[in-house]
């Protein structure tokens, strides 16, 4: 029997990676607590979806569950606008970034269960002064279908452009 595996572990990286399901049109702002002085820090956020052949849900717990999925093709980057990054309070580290509507605007199949489109958002800083730690989370957002959006397969989408990934 297959264990349950996280998209964290799927992908690899750190405790920095955060998955959920979204819609299209959700945007939500992300409010980040630095907890101290970045007065010169830079910030960028960027965004990419990759597309996995399958995806399986815990029956108990209803999370997502990688074990037996395979990422099979993507799309192209895109920059998120700095106009959606606020240092509201550099003084205490109080960021704002808010994660846009729209950034998958292909099909998606309505059961959610196959070729699902999963879209990675990176919300990267860079520390001012001699040692310029550059940092990154990863937010993942598995798009599910609502009414708005074109019910249909992600791979054979050429609007946006999908690429696949090997044979």
């Amino acid at each position: 029997m297959a264990g349950i595996l996280t998209f964290q572990q799927f992908i690899g990286g750190p405790d920095q990676v955060k998955c959920e399901a979204i819609f299209p049109s959700t945007q939500k702002t992300l409010q980040y607590n630095f907890g101290q002085d970045i007065t010169g820090w830079t910030f960028e956020v960027d965004h990419q979806t990759l597309v996995v052949d399958t995806l399986g849900y815990d029956r108990y717990t209803s999370e997502p569950n990688f074990a037996n999925s395979r990422v099979i093709g993507s799309f192209p980057k895109a920059e998120v606008p700095g106009t959606n990054i606020t240092v509201t309070n550099a003084v205490t580290g109080l960021v704002n970034i808010t994660i846009p509507a729209g950034m998958y605007t292909g099909p998606i199949l309505p059961d959610a269960r196959k070729n699902v489109p999963i879209t990675v958002v990176g919300v990267t800083w860079k520390t001012a002064g001699s040692l310029n730690n550059i940092n990154t989370h990863r937010w993942v957002m598995i798009q599910n279908w609502e009414p708005d959006v074109t019910a249909g397969d992600p791979v054979l989408s050429t609007n946006p452009v999908y690429t696949a990934i090997g044979a």
